[in-house]
């Protein structure tokens, strides 16, 4: 009789209280995340430091590149004391009045060694009829000289046309710099052609060299280089 009496009982105290142990199974997420937040942040922090390692790796290799590239530099042009060369570079110009230099660059095995902009005409680029681009010690053997110039058309009368064109000259040139020796390079910038020879065609550089010894005896000339001719544009 007390075992009867006995089930009712449980059945209606369990209907009354909920199990507690259905209370109590949401929280187990709540408690497994927690290690779960901690090791996303972990793995933010270690790919931080190893971006920023890479960055400092990086800008050293930046460093001894620059560094490296001095050094070339500082040996292609400056060359040895006792048995280097020297080279003189100077830049002439011959063109008429329908031309105006606007812009210069000049470089020697690739290293920049002068450039001089005159986009408005506020300087005396292009009056100068000879200047000095380069003067210095270089190391014997061949050297490359590149050029580029940059004219301004000046028309008047039936050549007015010739405003604001633009023509572009760029030339290359390879010189042997022979040891106690000064090679000098002057490069001049000239109309070619004659009078039937169009305005827009006559634009050209060439190359006149000539070498000295250290006494100041100078060397035969070398042969005369082709003529580079240019292309007008705008």
């Amino acid at each position: 009789m007390r075992v009867a009496a006995t089930l009712p009982l449980l059945a209606l105290l369990g209907a009354a209280f909920p199990g507690p142990a259905l209370a109590q199974e949401p929280a187990a997420p709540a408690a497994s995340s927690a290690p779960t937040a901690a090791t996303a942040d972990e793995a933010f922090n270690t790919r931080v430091k190893t971006l920023e390692e890479n960055v400092v790796d990086l800008k050293e290799k930046v460093y001894r590149s620059k560094a490296r590239l001095l050094l070339m530099q500082e040996t292609v042009l400056g060359g040895d004391v006792s048995t280097g060369s020297r080279a003189v570079i100077v830049h002439k110009n011959e063109m008429g009045g329908s031309f105006e230099l606007e812009s210069v660059t000049y470089a020697l095995d690739g290293a920049p060694i002068y450039t001089q902009v005159d986009e408005e005409g506020l300087t005396d680029l292009g009056k100068r009829e000879r200047f000095e681009v380069f003067n210095g010690r270089i190391v014997p053997g061949q050297h490359q000289l590149a050029v580029r110039l940059v004219y301004r058309g000046n028309g008047y009368g039936v050549f007015s046309y010739l405003e604001g064109y633009k023509f572009k000259v760029q030339s290359s040139y390879t010189f042997n710099a022979e040891p106690g020796k000064t090679s000098t390079v002057q490069v001049v910038g000239f109309e070619q052609g004659g009078i039937t020879t169009d305005l827009k065609d006559r634009p050209a550089v060439r190359y006149d060299i000539s070498t000295a010894r250290a006494s100041g005896s100078k060397a035969p000339p070398a042969a005369p280089p082709p003529v580079t001719r240019t292309t007008p544009g705008q």
